[in-house]
Parts: C-alpha cells; structure tokens; sequence
C-alpha cells in the first residue's frame, strides 16, 4: 500500500524491478542485464512490454550496436536493434529533424529484418506498426490494406494481423493502430478512433488492457480541444465517459493481475474514475499505482497543457480526494 503522502515519481519501469536494474545499466552504457533480463523473459505481454522501455533508454546510446558487436547472431539483440530504430525515427518525427525519412527507412529495414530473425515474435510487427503512423499520405502499400470490418479506414491492418497472430490481444499492437488514426484524422475528428477503440475493447476478453482503449481516446479527443470547448467537469463525467470508466474498472482492473499492469493504464484509469466521480473505485487504483506517476494523462489536464508540476499537483489533488471519500465523513 502507498502511503498517504508518497510523493509521486515517474519511473517507466513501475513495480518491475527487475526492468528497473536493467534500465540503470542501460542508462550507464552496460548491456549484459538487458540481455539476462530479456532471456528470463517468456511471455509475450512482458516480453512487449519490457522491450519498449529498453528501447526508449536504449535509444540515446550505442549499448545496443555493442550487444549486436559481441553477439551478431543474437535473436533478442536483433529485435532491440527493431525496438531502438523505430524509437529514434518517431522521435526525429517529433522534433522536426531533418533525417526523419533516412531515420524512417532504416527502421523499417531492420524491423523487416527482424520479422525473418524472430518469425514467432510480434514484437518486429509491433515496430512496423509503429512506423505506419509517419505515413500520413499512406504511399506505402502496407499502410492501405482493407478494413477488416466496416466504419475503418484502409490502414496497416496486414501487420496487425501479424501482430495478433503471434499474441492475440497484444496491448501495444492496438495502441500502435490508434496512433496511426490518430495522424490519419484532421483536427478533432476521432470518430474512427473512438469507433475502432469500443470495438476493440469490446471484444477483448476479461482482464486485457485493451478494455482501456476508450480512455486513450477521450484524453486525445480533450488534447485536440473538443474537450476544452465544454465546461471541464462535464466532459469528464458524460454518461459515455462514465459508461468507459465504469467498463475499463470492472473489465480490466478487477480482472487482471497486479504484476500485468502497466502505470500508463493505471494512470489513465485513476484519472477516467476520478473525473467520472467515481471516488472509491479511483482510490483503488490510485493505491494499485503507488507512487509511480506517469506525465500522461495528467499533463493534458494542466491549466497549461504539458506543465509537468502542475500535472503533478493534480495527481496528488485526484488522489487525496479519491482517498478521502473512500474513507468516509469524519475519517
């Protein structure tokens, strides 16, 4: 349990302590504790999971080409070198760099590479998935594939079934097609998000995070704005938004098993309660999250969207008030 004052901290690894270590020693340039964590590693939600974080440290560094220099032929050091392109070409995106395409095209090589490497792993089409959303013209042929129901757009829907051959439901695969809607929609038209968000979430199956896809949704619907056109609270506490705080409590968080989740989805969810008024419900989760914060969604809250002290003071606003009606008047 948390303590009543824990100070927040934002720490992608959460309650894997284990990645936690390996992620200081990626950090300090040191690549044998990713390798040994990467080999004891053997389901796919955390083999996914462990993997993106890596990367997301790996990414400054050149730990990764080291690993590959002592081990040509290793499999798990292929899928890093994956992991580690594709974060630097979504990165080059974001800041406007000039080598976004070169940074792009590499990414997608050693992905593809990466497919034949480790033919049983969705981790390698989880990556070209996340490069699809850099194609916002959809030129290339893999990112115009035919829905696979109606109410979609053409989209990389041939990776994703890739992705889900290997690990059916796999959460970042999903999030992966969200970011690609999300670069397909002009200003605040999600409705194929939305549309593709409920259809997901309503047919995963008990305890899969996926049941949040939802709120993903209404934190970037409020980004874009349609959110900040409304009075704030009754954006939050719309039937709708209430129904898909209600649906991701009940059919994930009850349902799952603590060491599975993840402090993004904890966050989201604590935030979706809380707005919702769900006080009880959201201060279960908040003691779930423990201290570990994550900016998102809290920033997209901030009187000054992306203020990271002021997304802090809401989280602990949010949770304090949770807290405190879950106790009772006079506790």
């Amino acid at each position: 349990m948390a303590r009543d004052g824990a100070r927040p901290v934002y720490d992608p690894a959460g309650h894997d302590a284990e990645l936690r270590a390996a992620l200081q020693e990626v950090r300090a340039g040191r690549w044998m504790s990713m390798r040994a964590l990467l080999e004891r590693t053997t389901v796919w939600w955390q083999w996914t999971q462990r993997t993106q974080v890596l990367a997301a440290a790996a990414a400054g560094t050149d730990v990764v080409r080291a690993w590959l220099a002592e081990e040509p032929h290793s499999v798990p050091a292929a899928v890093m070198q994956a992991r580690v392109a594709v974060e630097r070409a979504l990165r080059a995106r974001r800041d406007g760099h000039r080598r976004t395409h070169e940074l792009w095209i590499e990414a997608w090589d050693v992905s593809d590479a990466a497919t034949r490497a480790a033919p049983r792993d969705p981790v390698p089409w989880v990556c070209l998935l996340a490069l699809a959303q850099l194609d916002r013209r959809q030129l290339w042929a893999e990112h115009r594939v035919a829905p696979p129901g109606p109410m979609l757009p053409p989209g990389p829907w041939g990776l994703l079934a890739e992705a889900d051959k290997r690990d059916p439901y796999n959460r970042e695969a999903h999030h992966r097609v969200l970011q690609f809607l999300y670069a397909q929609a002009a200003s605040d038209r999600l409705a194929e998000a939305a549309g593709y968000a409920h259809s997901v979430a309503g047919s995963a199956p008990p305890g899969s995070a996926l049941h949040l896809l939802p709120l993903y949704v209404r934190v970037e619907r409020y980004r874009r704005g349609s959110g900040r056109a409304a009075a704030l609270d009754l954006y939050w506490v719309a039937d709708d938004a209430t129904r898909e705080a209600g649906r991701a409590y009940t059919s994930w968080f009850e349902r799952s098993r603590p060491d599975e989740r993840s402090p993004l989805d904890l966050n989201h969810l604590a935030h979706a309660l809380w707005g919702a008024l769900r006080f009880e419900d959201a201060a279960r989760v908040f003691e779930a999250i423990g201290p570990y914060y994550t900016p998102l969604p809290w920033t997209q809250r901030a009187a000054a969207p992306g203020d990271q002290s002021e997304a802090v003071q809401l989280f602990l606003q949010a949770r304090a008030r949770s807290r405190s009606a879950a106790r009772g008047p006079g506790a």
